[in-house]
């Protein structure tokens, strides 16, 4: 039987499926509106939470020779680092190689983990190799990913472990608020600073490294056929700029830490969070013009950033060995064999309590100790941080001048006066002691190591007031200069005494 013939020639099944289909397309449409109205929504919304997460502008400008801050906005507030991590990459690998661990033109490898990390990046296989003076430039002028995590997986076995011994380092260097993750500065949500924690580590790098931060003004250099550029454009544009480096992710923003060196004066300013590259550029351009004539023309403070110690002594809490206490070193990975030792002879793993001259450059002694006659080390508080734009970033100036002039390894005269103390050239400092008594031992006992390194070297002790408390540094004077005073120390440090050298 067919079906029931309905006007215009349609039957009433047809008219039915039609209008079925019809509220089937009615819907359809009101679900497609509705759901392109939800994206508009989600969409809106996730552009006001990436405004309100924008990248929030710090800086800071300090005097490199007194300490003093010349400038400071929200300095001490949390930003991402992004590239300025590469800086303490830089400073462990300047380090290890003052410390004879590698050298210039020790072999990089490779790994096929460091090799995939996204650009920057220089693009070396894996499985292949750079010298270290390649990964040095790469990273200050390219700011290549690959090769800074090379350079972690080298140094430190393992990217996480590197991690680990840079946020050490950093607690040594007084940046109590900075925290590593990663050798290159890719987002990583836990790996945080401070302008003002940048501005110490720019410091430390050209107090500590005379002789390698030149590294930091290679306007460009070359690698197979690549010709690769500095990614800082106020090199060779702005007077004074000397580096340092630039860094950007869509969470840090566009950062920027300088030194600046003219007339005798110099800076080191930081900028975080800016807008665009130009921006950013155009902010350190004024920051460094108003400021640099107002640094100190003195020769300043030569302990300005000093390393601290992070051992713990017998019966301190456990708790603050965990948070300050530098990681011991891998037993596995690429490194040479030659790199790993006992504490005393690394610069990486915490100083040994029954060595006083491989104790790091803060000691202090117990009653019973100094009886015995011996240095324990302790844990000593980082450099306090300023709250205003006129604090130090240093302790304050010395208050008085005491030099200890030694005739033998044996006895340090502890009667002569200021007067007979280095008043120029270069130093080398191995310690610094609460107790006067500490400091002179420090100095024998790097006397009796050093040798002929010593030998016509002037001992002597600096008191100065940090806070309340009084310490004494342990220096070495009479260096004519900087080549001396850097092979002084660097011939200590393979004795396992901890140092570095300053102009005086």
């Amino acid at each position: 039987m067919g079906e029931r013939p309905v006007r215009n020639g349609h039957s009433l099944k047809s008219l039915v499926v039609h209008k079925f289909n019809g509220n089937l397309y009615f819907a359809s449409r009101i679900r497609r509106l509705a759901v392109a109205a939800l994206t508009l929504v989600m969409m809106t919304s996730f552009s006001v939470s990436v405004a309100q997460a924008a990248p929030k502008y710090a800086g800071v400008v300090i005097d490199a020779k007194s300490g003093k801050v010349l400038y400071s906005e929200d300095a001490d507030s949390l930003r991402y680092p992004a590239s300025l991590t590469k800086m303490m990459t830089l400073y462990m690998v300047f380090e290890a190689l003052e410390a004879g661990r590698i050298s210039l033109s020790t072999k990089v490898p490779m790994s096929k983990n460091a090799a995939a990390e996204p650009p920057s990046k220089l693009g070396v296989g894996a499985g292949r190799s750079l010298t270290v003076e390649q990964a040095i430039q790469a990273l200050v002028t390219r700011s290549a990913n690959d090769v800074a995590t090379a350079l972690g997986e080298f140094l430190g076995g393992s990217e996480q472990r590197f991690g680990q011994m840079m946020t050490a380092k950093a607690r040594n260097l007084g940046m109590t608020k900075t925290t590593y993750r990663n050798a290159h500065g890719l987002p990583n949500t836990a790996q945080m600073t401070t302008a003002r924690d940048q501005a110490r580590l720019g410091i430390a790098l050209r107090q500590h490294f005379p002789q390698y931060y030149g590294y930091f003004s290679t306007r460009s250099f070359k690698f197979g056929k690549q010709v690769i550029g500095n990614h800082n454009r106020l090199l060779g544009n702005v007077r004074g700029v000397d580096g340092i480096k630039t860094g950007y992710t869509r969470a840090a923003g566009f950062n920027l830490a300088t030194s600046a060196e003219a007339d005798g004066r110099s800076i080191v300013a930081v900028v975080l969070g800016g807008k665009s590259g130009a921006s950013r550029d155009a902010t350190m351009r004024k920051l460094v013009a108003a400021y640099l004539p107002k640094a100190s023309g003195s020769r300043g403070n030569s302990n300005l950033i000093a390393e601290t110690n992070t051992s713990v002594a017998p019966g301190a809490s456990a708790t603050a060995s965990l948070a300050t206490s530098a990681p011991s070193l891998p037993s596995t990975g690429p490194l040479p064999e030659t790199r790993y030792g006992t504490a005393s002879e690394s610069a990486f793993a915490a100083p040994s309590a029954g060595n006083a001259a491989s104790a790091a450059l803060v000691t202090a002694t117990t009653p019973q100790a100094k009886a015995a006659g011996k240095v324990v080390p302790v844990p000593q508080p980082a450099p306090a941080y300023m709250p205003d734009s006129g604090a130090s970033i240093a302790p304050a100036a010395p208050t008085q001048s005491i030099a200890e002039a030694a005739a033998t390894p044996q006895g340090i005269d502890t009667t002569t006066t200021a007067s007979t103390a280095p008043s120029s050239g270069w130093v080398v400092q191995i310690g610094t002691s609460p107790d006067k008594d500490m400091a002179m031992t420090l100095l024998r006992n790097a006397q009796e190591k050093g040798g002929k390194v010593l030998r016509s070297a002037t001992p002597f002790t600096i008191a100065y007031n940090a806070g309340s408390q009084q310490l004494y540094r342990a220096r070495f004077g009479g260096f004519d200069d900087q080549k001396t005073a850097v092979n002084a120390c660097k011939a200590l440090k393979k004795q396992g005494i901890g140092c570095w050298a300053a102009a005086q």
